[in-house]
């Protein structure tokens, strides 16, 4: 039975009155964990690291501001609605936390008909069409194709043109087959541009492979979407400030440019987004096996972006092994390497929004969270919402609705569903296949520098080349000051250098 929308709009408002009014209440009257933040080498700009607090003091360099909760993330993460979660070791997160839905329920009435089986809500809670086969239609006979087999190629050098700084030979899409998180057949798309300058450096031209922050549930979200159809309400802000497309084509680097949710929009899901970039870089060779098919590769992503390339390289021996010895790093940032710590430091603030969304993201690959979801969460789950962009969920976090608000379980973010997600989103059992570059703002207060660092250590121990580089500032402020170091040690892989380790 389809879930009715009607009215969903005003009873979301007084949800989401409601649910601030609780979360904040609880905020007020929390303790405040604090404790030593762990020293660091001196890796970047500043001195060694700084005594932080789980709420966010401490002073300003290298150390985070919110890794100060002993060595593993496990105390409070703070209480204020901008740098600290109202989720945690508040109302929403305590025994209290078991109120918030029936309080919820109280004040907007459950629809007045049965849940939809798990089926029709996953169906419903998809992306909706856009009107283009591109991006819409999974074809026929896919199960029977290759990994990266292409299915679909078309030209959109004139519109992409404009959001690129220099001149381009061309700027080409093209859908291959995929598998989703599960193995099963799927599709991805990408785009790539060429630049218009000849390589004229050794061997064939590398590709930069460039993982935009989709940080969306819409399929016009995606960067191949704005690149073929212009400018639009969907269109991804971010990319154009980012430097790395163009930095790429100066140095005649080709850049491939993957949509790496997939077609379901699975954001934050590592494993559709590994196998998405593999099988597109696939893709690109099969389509010009002269020019690329001995490319040397690299990688680089930032936030969302960094969920992307960190699940790919994790995949590269298990799904794409024949790739390894040709993708020689990735670098990236203000990486989401922990998810249990995001529930924590992004649940029932400003952040919330954009975790919430992930948690709609990673439900469409992953059914098992759906009988988690009550039927608040179900309304919003199949509203306009699914299939908004990074700019409409940053500002739903506004209200400060924290995910127990729409369970059906106390300590949602606890439960042993949720365990289990946290554990196969952090892929800890799997190596890179190709040397690392990590950085992370040291004043990340929603995505604290002790995950990326975490993560630094972890794929040290399986003796991966790697870098770590904290640099100063909180999330945006990290990307803009952590983004040339990323390229310069990209740009050194493809000129051929060794890569360096500080393991």
């Amino acid at each position: 039975m389809p879930i009715q929308h009607g009215g969903f709009w005003g009873r979301a408002f007084v949800a989401a009155v409601t649910a601030t009014v609780l979360a904040g209440g609880g905020a007020a009257g929390t303790a405040v964990a604090q404790s030593s933040g762990s020293s660091l080498p001196n890796t970047s700009i500043g001195g060694v690291g700084s005594t932080g607090s789980a709420a966010g003091q401490g002073f300003i360099g290298p150390g985070s501001l919110t890794d100060g909760t002993g060595s593993d993330g496990t105390a409070s993460n703070g209480t204020t609605p901008i740098t600290g979660s109202w989720g945690t070791a508040s109302y929403a997160r305590s025994a209290f936390g078991s109120w918030m839905p029936g309080v919820v329920g109280s004040v907007v009435p459950e629809p007045d008909l049965a849940p939809p089986p798990l089926e029709t809500l996953r169906a419903q809670m998809l992306p909706s069409p856009l009107g283009e086969p591109f991006f819409d239609e999974y074809p026929p006979g896919l199960p029977g194709m290759a990994n990266g087999q292409v299915i679909e190629t078309r030209y959109v050098t004139p519109v992409a043109q404009q959001f690129l700084r220099g001149p381009v030979r061309e700027v080409r899409q093209f859908k291959v087959k995929s598998t989703d998180a599960t193995g099963a057949p799927s599709f991805a798309t990408a785009t790539l541009v060429v630049p218009a300058t000849p390589w004229a450096g050794p061997g064939a031209r590398p590709v930069l492979v460039n993982n935009v922050p989709i940080n969306g549930l819409g399929r016009a979200c995606t960067p191949s979407y704005t690149l073929a159809n212009g400018v639009n309400p969907s269109m991804n802000f971010i990319e154009l400030l980012r430097p790395v497309t163009a930095k790429a084509e100066e140095r005649g680097y080709a850049v491939l440019i993957p949509d790496h949710e997939g077609p379901r929009m699975a954001y934050a899901e590592p494993f559709v987004a590994g196998h998405s970039i593999l099988d597109t870089i696939r893709g690109m060779r099969n389509l010009y096996p002269a020019e690329f098919g001995n490319s040397k590769l690299a990688m680089m992503g930032y936030s969302g972006g960094s969920i992307a390339a960190s699940g790919a390289v994790k995949l590269i021996d298990s799904y794409a092994p024949e790739l390894a010895d040709d993708i020689v790093g990735a670098a990236f940032g203000g990486v989401p390497a922990d998810f249990e710590m995001l529930g924590r430091t992004m649940n029932g603030n400003l952040a919330g929004g954009l975790f919430l969304a992930a948690v709609f993201g990673i439900s469409r690959e992953r059914p098992e969270i759906l009988p988690l979801i009550n039927s608040l969460g179900q309304q919003l789950a199949v509203s306009p919402v699914k299939d908004q962009c990074v700019g409409t969920l940053a500002f739903a976090g506004i209200p400060g609705i924290p995910a127990e608000a729409l369970a059906n379980v106390p300590r949602a973010l606890n439960s042993p569903v949720a365990q289990d997600i946290y554990q196969k989103m952090k892929m800890a059992d799997r190596k890179s296949g190709t040397p690392l570059y990590i950085y992370n703002g040291g004043q990340e207060f929603w995505i604290p520098a002790l995950g990326a660092r975490n993560l630094f250590e972890e794929q040290c121990g399986y003796g991966v080349r790697a870098v770590y580089r904290q640099v100063p500032g909180e999330h945006l402020l990290g990307e803009a000051l952590g983004n040339s170091g990323a390229f310069d040690w990209i740009d050194a892989r493809l000129r051929g250098e060794p890569a360096p380790s500080e393991c």
